[in-house]
């Protein structure tokens, strides 16, 4: 089958058959295989219909790329954007938006879903992750049952059992659809300081003879016995395996491994380099060309090195994948979000290591996270093989656990579903006791554990119970129904209980608009230096007194970091630049505009939850001072 000009693959061309049949579809397939022509495919043909079709990313960066592609493909006027903190264009027939938007309309039944062919939902393996993959099945679960779904996932060894679920909670066709030949073949090697880059089978030989020190039992020190490999011998070692993408699990190991390299002058400057870096910051604030990052970036791209992660402002990211996507790069050093859905492949994909911080412990790779990074290498038509190096620390050697994550993706997905306060209010709110049982019954969850008798076995009943009773001591619920305050809570998708108790009572009432952003700050903040330590002002210590008198809000940890908070919001408040902000915080700069923006969404949660004039015209009035805020530096 061909499809503008593209010969299809047989997976492409079965799963393009079910969407003919109105079925729904899971894609198996690995990184780069070509699954999202298939999502493609149902825009192409629907949005000529008239049809609406919604495609759901797990991140605001894919949601954002995708939005940026398919303005270009069908124009602007048939694409909108919905990531709570950004709304354009939202009547549209194509709607992009992250996954956690569309749970939250389809658990409201929101009237937009009525006229929806399609949902696509890209990086469907996310149900794996621990603290978000409830999202994913809610979204499934409650999709009105008009909807069809195109689940794309990198391979799921138990995708079949994921298919059946949707099948049997659905009550509609579901086909799989497996591929698992990626079109363009990848070698995984590693590099040893002393070996170079060699194979998992030359490292254990070499590790299996005994040391010097070993056969004598002589003590020694580890650090001296097993030298770090270093990242810059790798990149000489690669040749023409450029480009490459070079993943740290660190944001300042990013920045510093990028500079090592560029001090190198490994690569013959392009001026084409610095034309491109020009034209985009000729369209930009003259401010953000005298930051740190922004100066430190234009002195390494130019010698073909660069580095990408969250922290960058959005011109400056824009830039670093401009100039990615033309080839003008030969090694970007980047965090491991750029391997998630955004379509910037290399020849090669590099791994300072195979261990990383995920947030509570040191621990390797999953099979599935390697696969979905090293599945970055390899540029379709291009490459006749790409190639996948993981830098190896001999001390932490491990032959038979390298050998499971890279050998092949075998980690399956299993459910991670609990039950939140804003799911509760919105059974008891919109369902019988008799359906509120039926739904306790389909999630991923229950079937996993109770197979095809899933109706009968096992179901979430106690925990309900367990979250609904804490409500009503709340006042959330009475007699089986929402209160106003319940009703406000519905509405509002985290920290639903704080958030109320504050916006739902008359409790806001006692803070000035500026107390209302600094509390609202303090629950958005995330600070990555935990032993700062600040001196609280007057105006701090009655702020926290007044929060210490209420019995629920006393209890949260968020507002010690208050001083912190304060320090970005005042600026913000009396309307300065944003500019001074930087100056001033520790924060990278794509962190404070994070920050504001999840504070707007949170603000705009507020707006959509409640009845009351008064607040609805603060939240407006902040909100305002916000955009003014990021009009110099934001993007999308």
């Amino acid at each position: 089958m061909d499809y503008k000009g593209i010969q299809l693959d047989t997976f492409q061309e079965h799963a393009i058959h079910a969407v003919e049949h109105n079925k729904s579809v899971v894609v198996s397939a690995p990184t780069g295989s070509g699954k999202t022509l298939i999502a493609d495919y149902i825009i192409d043909r629907d949005i000529k219909k008239g049809i609406r079709v919604i495609y759901t990313a797990p991140i605001k960066a894919l949601s954002n790329q995708k939005f940026k592609d398919f303005c270009k493909m069908y124009g602007e006027d048939k694409v909108g954007l919905l990531t709570g903190d950004t709304v354009k264009n939202p009547d549209a027939s194509v709607l992009i938006m992250t996954t956690e938007i569309y749970r939250n309309m389809a658990i409201i039944k929101d009237p937009t879903l009525d006229k929806v062919s399609y949902v696509v939902f890209d990086e469907i393996h996310y149900i794996n992750d621990p603290e978000r993959g409830y999202v994913w099945e809610e979204s499934i679960i409650f999709s009105p049952p008009t909807i069809r779904m195109l689940c794309l996932s990198a391979t799921i060894p138990n995708a079949d059992e994921f298919a059946r679920w949707i099948e049997t909670i659905k009550e509609h066709p579901v086909v799989l659809v497996t591929h698992s030949e990626r079109s363009v073949p990848l070698q995984v090697s590693f590099y040893d300081h002393a070996l170079g880059i060699t194979s998992l089978r030359e490292l254990q030989s070499i590790m299996s003879i005994p040391s010097y020190e070993e056969v004598l039992g002589y003590g020694y020190n580890s650090r001296e016995k097993h030298p770090v490999p270093s990242h810059v011998e790798l990149v000489k070692e690669l040749a023409d395996k450029t480009p490459c993408l070079f993943f740290c699990f660190s944001r300042n190991g990013c920045q510093i491994r990028a500079k090592e390299l560029a001090e190198k002058r490994l690569f013959t400057p392009d001026a084409r380099i610095t034309t491109t870096i020009r034209e985009h910051l000729a369209k930009a604030s003259p401010e953000i060309s005298k930051l740190d990052t922004t100066r430190l970036l234009r002195q390494i791209l130019s010698f073909g090195v660069g580095f990408h992660h969250a922290g960058l402002l959005p011109v400056m990211k824009e830039i670093v994948e401009d100039l990615f996507a033309q080839g003008l790069l030969k090694v970007l050093y980047t965090t491991e979000t750029f391997a998630v859905g955004i379509n910037m492949p290399a020849k090669t994909v590099c791994f300072e290591s195979l261990r990383k911080f995920d947030g509570s412990q040191f621990r390797f790779l999953h099979s599935k996270e390697f696969f979905q990074i090293a599945g970055r290498a390899g540029r379709r038509g291009i490459d006749k093989e790409g190639y996948a190096i993981a830098m190896i620390n001999r001390r932490d050697f491990n032959g038979k656990l390298l050998e499971k994550i890279t050998k092949t993706d075998t980690e399956p997905i299993r459910s991670q579903f609990h039950l939140s306060t804003n799911t509760v209010l919105n059974l008891i709110h919109r369902h019988s006791a008799q359906d509120i049982e039926k739904v306790l019954h389909k999630s991923f969850f229950t079937y996993q554990k109770n197979g095809a008798n899933f109706k009968k076995g096992h179901s979430l009943r106690a925990s309900f119970e367990k979250h609904k009773h804490k409500l009503e001591r709340l006042d959330y619920v009475l007699a089986e129904k929402l209160t106003p305050k319940g009703v406000f809570c519905s509405r509002i998708y985290s920290d639903e209980i704080l958030m109320s108790e504050v916006f739902a009572t008359d409790f806001y009432k006692q803070l000035t608009a500026l107390q209302i952003l600094v509390l609202i700050g303090c629950v958005c903040f995330e600070s990555r230096d935990k032993d700062e330590k600040t001196t609280l002002t007057h105006d701090e210590r009655l702020f926290l007194e007044l929060l210490h008198k209420h019995p629920i809000l006393r209890k949260e940890k968020c507002f010690e970091k208050i001083s912190q908070v304060t320090k970005l919001i005042n600026p913000c408040y009396d309307e300065q630049s944003i500019f001074q902000i930087f100056a001033e915080t520790q924060l990278l700069e794509g962190d404070v505009i994070r920050f504001f923006r999840q504070i707007m969404d949170r603000l705009s949660q507020i707006q959509n939850a409640t009845q009351e004039k008064e607040l609805r015209d603060i939240t407006s009035h902040v909100i305002d001072k916000i955009k003014k805020l990021l009009e110099e530096v934001d993007v999308l």
